[in-house]
């Protein structure tokens, strides 16, 4: 079983309920997360959960193995190809904002003009444009103030005309770019494949455009209620919404528990 975290295994809170615990402690399969979120982000959710689960993270370039704190694989965009995305998008965009995931995601640098919602000393704001390409980056972030989120994405996959993959899982305006070929899917196949684990026997859930590579991939994809239209579209089933304990009401359903 594979689970994007934000929006599908966690409620609004970032709280994961005590059902849900409890169901995933009683599948008879591997869990494993996959996610947007850089391996930095994982201990808040590890901390709720009696076992630590292998983590498929930033959209397939990192796969981490919490039990021995490794990073079984890495994916990161290469310091000449940032340079390349970069300043494609600098022509594509007027209002943008630039940040990058570094050091398989333990560290983020990012511009002066990144809104910051939190502080943390593995953040930092670049003292010159050149630190922002210099190091092999696992994930570069795109933001506008102003575009609608949707056409940001196409936009921007516009921009870099295959030279690396985009995506999106914010409700608002930013992107996710990710080395060519770099997906939830790839990250998971990779994954599965090293555990002896075929698409047709994984069921993925999703809510947002990053999942659609995995959903697609797995042999049974489930949306959340609150999933993107995208999303909806290309699944099998539709669950509840991620507040109403979606993953774990299909679960209890699927394998009778």
């Amino acid at each position: 079983m594979a689970t994007d975290i934000d929006g599908t295994l966690i409620d609004d809170e970032r709280r994961i309920s005590r059902r849900t615990i409890d169901v995933l402690t009683a599948v008879p399969a591997p869990v494993v997360l996959v996610t947007g979120r850089p391996l930095r982000w994982l201990e808040d959710l590890y901390d709720q959960l009696p076992e630590r689960l292998p983590a498929v993270c930033a959209n397939g370039a990192v796969i981490y193995d919490p039990h021995a704190d490794e990073v079984l694989r890495a994916d990161p965009l290469s310091s000449e190809v940032l340079l390349d995305v970069t300043r494609r998008l600098r022509d594509a965009v007027p209002d943008l904002s630039l940040a990058v995931e570094i050091e398989d995601g333990r560290s983020f640098r990012h511009e002066s003009t990144w809104p910051l919602r939190f502080t943390d000393h593995r953040v930092r704001v670049i003292s010159t444009p050149a630190e922002l390409t210099s190091a092999p980056a696992v994930k570069l972030l795109a933001r506008s103030a102003s575009a609608d989120p949707d056409d940001f994405l196409e936009l921007v996959s516009k921009a870099l005309g295959g030279v690396a993959e985009a995506t999106r899982s914010s409700s608002s305006a930013l992107v996710e770019i990710s080395a060519a070929g770099v997906t939830k899917a790839a990250g998971l196949a990779w994954f599965c494949e090293r555990e002896g684990i075929t698409a047709d026997q994984v069921i993925a859930f999703g809510d947002m455009p990053n999942d659609l590579p995995m959903l697609t991939w797995a042999g049974h994809a489930v949306a959340m209620g609150n999933a993107h239209p995208a999303v909806r579209a290309v699944a099998d089933e539709v669950t509840l919404t991620n507040v109403d304990d979606g993953v774990a009401v299909y679960l209890q359903k699927a394998f009778n528990l």
